[in-house]
């Protein structure tokens, strides 16, 4: 049976306190196929979409075989551009951050004295551009002869790029006895030249992007302007009658502040996040899951883990910057075979992140817009009733309903405090 959640992988506590902290917990299917066999030393071929966790599936295995206390290159991950450069060693500086390894990006537009004081002062894997890495090898400011693991990120690119001979170039650099990986989008006859010709027996992993499929979770977007956020999800909890939901956010501050502004509103919401001791955490939870807290506002970190019945939203207040952590998020409703639904807050900056979401999914992520699935109210839109309780005139954030109950914000306050 293939593994299902990175707990049950042979990882290191300090690997797993690092994957932790990014708040994953389910594996998707490229980690799930590859961890284990590059953990046990063997050459890999992966076939997998940008995007779809391959760099932990590479990343994760790299960080847990290296040896933090040989203070040489040990680990080389080649890409085709600066920015996956960047991307890609920020990522496993995440899973190594507990494990005493250094990492380093090496690209070109880069003043390269700052990459050779960095070599310099030691560093334990070395994630490059071809023709940055080449220069380093001529000045004799990078050395490969300790090298244990060798990955090819985006194999396929590489090669339409023209960098064949310098990839040749910097495997001869390399000691024959490294275990070598290579992942790619799509495997042709050029890419399958380079794995025999430098891979030894390797497994093969192919992966779908369709497969990431939540078929019973309804999925939804809104383009919000960021600073009417706050009121536009008042909208929606106001309209759609949640009564049972997770509200993600980003940062331990954000989440604070969030759930105090939906209290100040009147709405039974708590926050939970890592700043939090373990007994404060567990209080919330259980809170939650006993069902005397209706809205948990929560980062990642915080939430990993939580298998909760009955949640029937996830509200992506604010958008994960990995896609791959919106699938994580949006897993927690459906759950037993139940439907859920999942809406995501994009602020007018964040259509790529969004696009990057749309990218691992063959389920509809769907546009809101008024009047369609779900209503939500500007901002400054005020409109007067009458009060079902006190029978006062008072002002509601909504247009309401005349076969629907309306109170003002007392009575309100007074009702929910009675329920709890």
């Amino acid at each position: 049976m293939q593994i299902q959640y990175f707990r049950d992988l042979p990882l290191s506590s300090e690997v797993m306190k690092g994957i932790e902290e990014l708040g994953f917990d389910n594996l998707f299917p490229i980690q799930a196929q590859a961890i284990n066999p590059l953990l046990e030393g063997k050459d890999v071929i992966g076939q997998a979409q940008t995007g779809t966790g391959k760099t932990a599936a590479f990343g994760i295995p790299m960080v847990e075989r290296l040896n933090p206390e040989i203070n040489r290159v040990q680990g080389l991950v080649l890409e085709p551009t600066r920015e996956l450069a960047i991307q890609v060693a920020d990522h496993i500086s995440r899973f190594s951050r507990y494990s005493m390894l250094r990492v380093l990006p090496v690209y070109g537009g880069e003043p390269v004295q700052r990459q050779i004081s960095a070599l310099e002062g030691g560093v334990h894997i070395v994630v490059g551009t071809p023709g940055r890495i080449i220069d380093h090898l001529e000045r004799g400011t990078l050395n490969l002869s300790s090298v244990k693991i060798v990955v090819l990120d985006e194999a396929d690119r590489m090669l339409d790029m023209g960098f064949i001979d310098d990839i040749e170039y910097i495997l001869s650099r390399v000691p024959a006895n490294r275990q070598t990986s290579l992942f790619s989008a799509t495997i042709d006859q050029s890419v399958m030249n380079v794995c025999h010709r430098y891979l030894k027996k390797p497994e093969k992993i192919l992966v779908s992007k369709d497969e990431i499929a939540l078929t019973q979770i309804n999925q939804y977007y809104l383009v919000v302007n960021p600073r009417n956020k706050f009121e536009i999800l008042c909208g929606i909890l106001n309209e759609n009658h949640i009564e049972r939901a997770i509200i993600f956010c980003k940062t331990r501050q954000g989440t604070s502040m969030l759930a105090n502004r939906l209290r100040m509103r009147g709405y039974d919401a708590k926050p939970l996040h890592a700043g939090f001791t373990q007994t404060q955490r567990d209080f919330v939870s259980n809170s939650f899951r006993k069902r005397k807290l209706k809205l948990l506002v929560a980062t990642d970190v915080a939430a990993r883990g939580l298998d909760i019945q009955g949640i029937t939203h996830i509200i992506n207040y604010d958008i994960p910057l990995d896609a791959l952590v919106y699938f994580h998020r949006i897993g927690r409703t459906a759950r037993m075979g139940r439907e859920g639904t999942a809406i995501t807050l994009v602020g007018y900056g964040e259509m790529e992140e969004l696009s990057r979401i749309k990218a691992l999914t063959k389920t509809k992520i769907e546009e809101l817009e008024g009047g369609i699935h779900i209503s939500y109210r500007e901002p400054g839109e005020i409109h007067k009733t009458i009060c079902s309780d006190c029978g006062q005139e008072c002002e509601v954030p909504f247009r309401p309903d005349p076969n629907r109950l309306v109170y003002c914000r007392d009575c309100w306050s007074k009702r929910r405090s009675f329920r709890n």
